[in-house]
């Protein structure tokens, strides 16, 4: 399991936009390169990062090999309920990752 890293506010008013940021832990291998024999490292990135808000989609992104190591993305959303923000990140060789927070709006 990977580290992730969220930065988020765990409180907002109603309407009020907020900025969240994620990084997580993960050496990207683009596939591209070769190793010591010279043989090809074969890819190990994180292909897709989705963000939702009480299960509706806030945010995706497709990454391709041009992605850094642990990748970070920011984003907005406008709070409008009390709920839990969920955020998931896919990748090769089986990868996924969720971790959730909860907002709380006054």
């Amino acid at each position: 399991m990977a580290r992730a890293l969220i930065n988020m506010p765990r409180t907002a008013r109603k309407g009020e936009v907020i900025e969240i940021r994620t990084l997580i832990a993960h050496t990207m291998e683009s596939g591209y390169r070769s190793d010591a024999e010279g043989r090809v490292v074969p890819a190990d990135i994180i292909r897709r990062f989705t963000a939702r808000y009480d299960d509706e989609v806030v945010f995706s992104a497709e990454l391709f090999p041009a992605i850094a190591s642990n990748p970070y993305l920011a984003f907005s959303t406008t709070a409008t309920a009390s709920g839990t923000l969920s955020f998931t990140w896919e990748g090769d060789r089986g990868f996924v990752q969720t971790e959730s927070l909860s907002l709380t709006v006054t």
